[in-house]
């Protein structure tokens, strides 16, 4: 079997469906008319919230769905952003072919790593992807002929047409449109719902003959291709990569970003990276110690919003409207 065979969704699911559609047209109305009102440092800031907010969904797709946290996708992301520039600044291609080329190399990397990593569950997943990413992080800082070591590389990526702060916002915030809906479509189809009958119960998935291993191959590649799309459009707007970018640090901030919106919500990833990325920048301009405040606020939401910010607002219109 490929995938959980059930009945259609209930009225009630399709009808929160179709009520979700005019307020994310309304969402992505909003976002697009930010560059009109904020600075260009500022719409930097919101282009990055989207990149990210990309990277966090790929993760919560994994840890979110099919009960796999993964502390390997800033590896994936970084592989990407390191094929862009390099085949932009080094290999002389145009900048779409690096970006297929980016997405595709991320896409291999995920299928390793997931050749690997799908037979184990829990803190075995989960150190499992941290050893692996390790793995690309020591080939980028010690391969200094292709990746230019610690000192990264530098090129000109962006495509001329996007060279201006709202411009390339704009293609970003229909990239994460796109993306976006493909993947929420992908978590509602029948294979999505087989990720969560993996997530809930795996040995009950097994004995109804469902290939375990091979579901969470195919959810852990795609949710790697989605994550070399944000590492894609990271090298356009950095036009710079270093070790630093497939860092541990990497993952674990799209992992926080993924908790802080809330588990299993997808959209919240763009809420936990707003605040996350809000907030790096808003306190370390007061403070050398920013990011113990930014630990202090993770601490806040564990306790008083485990569910996280999107979480949490579910529950609470939930509870109002019994």
């Amino acid at each position: 079997m490929t995938a959980v065979q059930g009945k259609s969704a209930p009225p009630r699911s399709a009808g929160m469906a179709r009520g979700a559609a005019p307020i994310a047209a309304i969402v992505v109305a909003a976002a697009a008319a930010l560059p009109l009102v904020l600075s260009s440092y500022q719409v930097g800031l919101a282009t990055e919230v989207l990149i990210f907010g990309i990277l966090a969904m790929s993760i919560d797709i994994l840890g979110g769905f099919a009960g796999r946290t993964s502390l390997g996708h800033g590896a994936i992301f970084g592989v990407s952003t390191y094929v862009v520039v390099y085949a932009t600044a080094q290999a002389g291609l145009p900048p779409a072919a690096a970006f297929a080329f980016g997405v595709l190399a991320a896409t291999l990397i995920a299928a390793i790593f997931a050749l690997l990593a799908v037979r184990t569950s829990g803190v075995y997943f989960l150190l499992l992807t941290l050893a692996l990413g390790m793995i690309v992080w020591g080939i980028c800082l010690r391969w200094t002929q292709v990746t230019g070591g610690e000192n990264g590389m530098r090129g000109d990526v962006r495509p001329a047409l996007l060279l201006t702060h709202s411009g390339f916002y704009w293609a970003v915030l229909a990239a994460a449109t796109i993306v976006s809906y493909a993947m929420w479509r992908f978590v509602r189809s029948p294979f999505g719902l087989t990720l969560r009958g993996i997530r809930d119960s795996e040995s009950r998935m097994r004995s109804l003959g469902y290939n375990v291993p091979l579901h969470l191959f195919i959810g852990f590649t795609v949710s790697g291709f989605f994550a070399g799309i944000a590492g894609a459009l990271y090298a356009m707007f950095n036009n710079f990569v270093s070790p630093s970018t497939v860092a541990l640090a990497q993952s674990v901030e799209g992992v926080l970003m993924m908790i802080a919106g809330g588990v299993g919500t997808l959209f919240g990833a763009f809420v936990g990276a707003a605040a996350i990325i809000a907030l790096e920048n808003l306190v370390s301009a007061y403070t050398e110690r920013w990011q113990m405040v930014l630990g202090i606020t993770f601490i806040l939401i564990m306790v008083f919003a485990p569910e996280g910010m999107i979480g949490k607002l579910r529950v609470i219109l939930a509870h109002k409207m019994r």
